[in-house]
């Protein structure tokens, strides 16, 4: 019975120091609002709108967004909205003539409609739209009249959210998603080879995972890879080229823009990568990266697939999360001497000369605007600020997924020693041209024509095209795809079913 009591004890002096964290953490937020919002005693509803929720999503959207705020501000509720409720369309009988839902009008809708949200959280193409639109705040004078500290702001991440705004604020947004260029350090070493560098071009890395390259099948050592799962050339190109925006077709979807310099140099260049096997395709994953069997024996390797941890690839395109598995991987070597762990670093993900300082593989999908038509809109900006303060920016800076948008909590993990600057020191991609955004949500078939791409990307890495050819081809049957396409922009088309099928058998028409 005594132990039984002593048991108890011990869940009551845990919760109660659980309580205690929760007080300090609330306590140590609600010193960074300030009084700033709609402090009166009494209590107040602060919508908050999403571009799409289902059953699932609300408690996800609490825990990372509303949480914190409500517990620190007890006289108010937040009320969660979303502009398109994913689960109507999911227990629907699927109709191949329904239109999709137009998810920018859609949220439009939502925060012009009788009971608008008062903040809405997107990403950077749907925010670029509104403020073309003037249905967000402008926070310029906000920030300058609260005195909110953006001078802690990564530049990249404030320069990106001008952007979307012709060089105003518009929004804030606590973490970004971003990648850097892994490299492996002892494989340099071995060469004789300098490492990568912050800043370098295209060219010059291409130029070092060539000369990291060598070996032959199982053995072979790759210099680069785009990506930890590898795979697709044709989407290797589009990984590769992201930067540049390249345009597949025209801003009314008529034309085709691929048989062009800018278009073949790409492809050219992933070609070349693949020829002279200095990246790794799928059949190289597929055949022996880790784990396997050594003499007669079985070899366990949890991180079997990954070339980069298998010592084969120098340089490897990834995103920040990747972090996290490096550091499991060492940790797992220490204990267990049949699995490997890599001496690796860190630089900025390679630049094309055509647009210097602009990464591909940044991402700012959390920002956080005040509507237009907010009903409250001094909690609207309270909420904003109290999710961008460094007081919640130091708790959000230990996930392992995104990155925070303060400089200062900005540190590498678990004690490591990285160049976490590279993950932001990059801007990011612009967003992509709100017309063409536009007409794949009036046009869901305009899939269709990316899927031509990738069979003949194919038949050049077998020689059974030119890059000029499968150019040429590709804008032929593009052009006859779009015009079926303008004359049955939502059904089936010939020889094409919507969200799949064979688009390379399209005919040309007329």
């Amino acid at each position: 019975m005594k132990n039984k009591q002593r048991g108890k004890g011990k869940i009551v002096l845990k919760a109660s120091a659980t309580a205690l964290s929760m007080a300090l953490v609330a306590s140590s937020l609600a010193a960074c609002s300030k009084g700033s919002g709609s402090d009166d005693g009494k209590q107040h509803v602060l919508r908050v709108g999403f571009v799409g929720s289902n059953a699932d999503t609300e408690s996800y959207y609490r825990q990372q967004f509303t949480d914190g705020y409500e517990l620190t501000h007890p006289n108010v509720s937040i009320e969660i909205v979303a502009a398109i409720n994913y689960d109507d369309q999911r227990f629907q009988q699927p109709d191949p003539n329904q239109k999709n839902p137009d998810v920018y009008e859609k949220v439009k809708e939502m925060m012009n409609g009788s009971n608008p949200p008062d903040v809405v959280i997107l990403d950077s193409g749907v925010l670029k739209r509104l403020t073309q639109d003037n249905l967000v705040t402008k926070l310029d004078t906000l920030i300058q009249d609260k005195e909110f500290d953006i001078d802690d702001m990564v530049p990249t991440v404030l320069e990106g959210i001008k952007d979307l705004g012709d060089g105003s604020i518009y929004a804030l947004t606590p973490t970004f998603s971003s990648s850097a260029l892994f490299y492996n350090k002892k494989m340099f070493t071995d060469a004789g080879i300098e490492p990568p560098k912050d800043n370098m071009t295209w060219p010059d890395v291409i130029t070092l995972a060539k000369r990291l390259a060598k070996g032959e099948g199982k053995d072979r050592k790759f210099g680069l890879s785009f990506n930890r799962y590898t795979g697709d050339p044709y989407w290797d190109s589009q990984t590769y080229s992201a930067p540049l925006q390249l345009k597949m077709f025209d801003n009314k979807a008529e034309k085709m823009s691929v048989d062009n310099a800018s278009w073949k140099k790409a492809w050219s260049d992933i070609l070349d990568l693949y020829e002279s096997k200095t990246v790794p395709t799928q059949e190289d994953v597929n055949n022996g990266a880790g784990g396997g069997i050594i003499k007669d024996k079985v070899v366990y390797d949890p991180f079997q697939g990954d070339l980069f941890l298998s010592g084969r690839v120098a340089m490897m395109i990834a995103g920040y999360d990747y972090v996290t598995q490096l550091s499991a991987a060492k940790d797992a070597a220490a204990k267990n001497q049949e699995i490997k762990a890599v001496d690796w670093d860190v630089v900025t993900v390679p630049q094309f000369t055509e647009v210097p300082g602009v990464g591909g593989n940044i991402y700012l999908n959390n920002l956080m605007a005040i509507n237009a038509k907010a009903q409250n809109p001094d909690d609207a900006w309270e909420f904003i600020a109290f999710n961008n303060s460094k007081e919640w920016a130091k708790l959000k800076s230990r996930s392992t997924y995104e990155m925070v948008s303060r400089k200062s909590f900005l540190k590498p993990k678990d004690g490591m020693n990285y160049n976490i600057a590279a993950f932001y020191t990059l801007k990011p991609v612009p967003p992509q041209d709100p017309a063409i955004d536009k007409l794949y949500q009036d046009k869901p078939n305009l899939y269709q024509v990316q899927n031509l791409a990738q069979p003949l990307f194919q038949d050049v890495l077998q020689k059974k095209k030119s890059v000029e050819a499968a150019l040429k081809e590709w804008q032929t049957k593009g052009d006859a795809l779009l015009q079926q396409i303008k004359a049955n922009p939502n059904g089936p088309i010939d020889g094409v079913g919507v969200g799949g099928g064979d688009a390379a058998s399209v005919k040309p028409v007329g």
